[in-house]
């Protein structure tokens, strides 16, 4: 049994056979009526490649900018997402800072540039390499990605801090907040179809070659042969 025809259902684990799908199409499963998989199109790689790229220019400024600006008594603070990893650090709070870095800027910045590095190669046409492995990268760093979270805590933070202090958002939290909406996106698609789109790339990468091929071979002039009349008869 060819087990890349077939596929499971992940609520009742019925095996039902894979089949093509065209167009926005979707495959149900036929016992409880969950979603098997979905067909991935190009229009659908141009959209989460173009939310992906915009994603990660947005978590660059989230980074690279000051959340919040404290003024209290004259003295005013303002810290960057790293600097407070930092901080936590230099307050002897080395597993707090890890979660913090892990969760909120090595993860996320992980599954960005790894779907970027599969989404740009299969929508210019060829698979890039180690795609298995990105692949399987992406699936196991995307539940440990907790902008959400953090964005949520610096909301209650800002509104605790507002009667002891003059809190000023800054630009890099308007930023958290976009990349908040980004990153939801993002989690609506599933990078498993994008095996199925790997192998539409390679299908229609060799159809394309092929009818190149075919193409020389029809444009190229057939070899002259020589008639009666063009051959030398020697003398008798």
């Amino acid at each position: 049994m060819d087990q890349d025809n077939y596929v499971a259902c992940e609520v009742c684990d019925a095996l039902h056979h894979k089949q093509h799908l065209i167009g926005v199409a979707s495959a149900r499963c036929t016992r409880c009526g969950s979603t098997l998989y979905r067909h991935v199109g190009l229009r659908s790689a141009d959209r989460e490649l173009a939310v992906a790229f915009a994603a990660l220019i947005t978590f660059v400024i989230a980074n690279a900018f000051p959340i919040v600006e404290l003024e209290t008594n004259g003295l005013t603070t303002r810290t960057t997402l790293i600097g407070a990893v930092i901080n936590l650090l230099n307050g002897d709070r080395t597993l707090i800072a890890a979660m913090v870095a892990l969760a909120t800027i090595v993860f996320p910045a992980i599954e960005l540039m790894a779907l970027i590095y599969l989404l740009l190669p299969l929508r210019l046409g060829h698979k890039p390499a180690g795609f298995d492995r990105v692949l399987r990268t992406v699936q196991a760093v995307r539940p440990w990605g907790m902008i959400e979270v953090f964005m949520l805590g610096v909301l209650i933070t800002v509104v605790k801090m507002t009667s002891i202090a003059r809190v000023i958002p800054e630009i890099a939290m308007f930023a958290f907040g976009a990349l908040t909406f980004l990153s939801a996106s993002l989690v609506t698609f599933d990078p498993r179809d994008l095996w199925d789109l790997a192998d539409d790339t390679i299908v229609r990468l060799a159809a394309l070659r092929a009818n190149a091929a075919r193409d020389a071979t029809a444009s190229t002039p057939a070899a002259a042969v020589p008639s009666s009349r063009d051959a030398t008869t020697r003398p008798s």
